[in-house]
């Protein structure tokens, strides 16, 4: 069991993993530098499993993505309340399933790289915090929010 503070500690380091790790899918020129790099990795390791060159779709979709990813990154950086770190673990586990799974069906193992963060910050993410029941984290997290943003004196 972890104490709050902990646990926005750790809210906050997922987020900011996010943030680095994602913030080149959200354009598709940086999605393309990152494409490269990765493909280069691919090679240089001689990794097994495919990574095709991306067509506007799937282009689309990692934008998407990446787009997506870094507005949940700034919140919780921002504001890393118990509530949003136990959605985040969600997101995680269900990401990691379908990179799995995509794996089995050939994708390249480099996936298997994001697949292990996700799984870390998804289960720390899941720990018991000491003294807060989801009512009263959401009570507290909130009333905290309402306090940082009142005028100070």
């Amino acid at each position: 069991m972890i104490a709050l503070p902990t646990y926005q500690r750790i809210v906050r380091a997922s987020a900011w993993y996010d943030l680095v790790v994602t913030i080149g899918f959200a354009t598709p020129w940086t999605f393309a530098a990152v494409h490269a790099l990765l493909l280069w990795t691919i090679q240089t390791l001689q990794l097994p499993g495919s990574f095709p060159a991306f067509d506007p779709v799937h282009m689309l979709m990692a934008n998407l993505l990446g787009s997506v990813v870094t507005v949940w990154a700034v919140l919780r950086i921002r504001d890393p309340r118990l509530r949003y770190g136990r959605y985040d673990a969600v997101a995680r586990f269900l990401f990691a399933t379908w990179q799995a799974y995509a794996v089995t069906q050939g994708a390249s193992v480099i996936v298997l790289g994001f697949t292990a963060m996700e799984l870390l910050f998804g289960v720390l993410e899941s720990l018991p915090v000491r003294g807060a029941t989801a009512r009263e984290s959401t009570r507290s997290d909130d009333r905290a929010t309402a306090l940082s943003a009142s005028p100070q004196p």
